[in-house]
């Protein structure tokens, strides 16, 4: 996974922005479609953090930006981090991935094999 991730945010690379983050965000949902019935919230997170991580840095070289620019441009009004976005396509956040629920109390509602009285 993060060898696609790589292959696809070279920092030499001059590929359009909207393209690249649609393939990403191709790639990142259908792996996190796959795996979100496992116990992955972890790796959800770590792997989302790695993709913004490629992504920015790319950006940074294509753009000729410092971190000052990145902070101008994707900090919100409240100092929180907004969405990477190029051309109206955003950039999916692996974090909010819905993931499965484990050992939920069902009470009563498991039908009983048995006759009642």
């Amino acid at each position: 996974m993060k060898d696609k991730i790589r292959a696809l945010t070279r920092r030499t690379s001059q590929a359009d922005p909207r393209d690249v983050l649609i393939r990403l965000n191709q790639i990142v949902r259908g792996w996190a479609n796959y795996f979100r019935h496992a116990v992955a919230k972890h790796t959800f997170r770590m792997l989302g953090a790695f993709l913004w991580h490629r992504v920015i840095m790319w950006l940074k070289t294509m753009h000729r930006w410092s971190w000052k620019d990145v902070r101008s441009r994707l900090l919100g009004p409240h100092g929180s981090w907004l969405p990477i976005t190029a051309g109206g396509i955003e950039l999916i956040n692996l974090a909010r991935t819905p993931a499965i629920t484990r050992y939920r109390y069902r009470g009563d509602t498991i039908p009983s094999p048995w006759p009642t009285a």
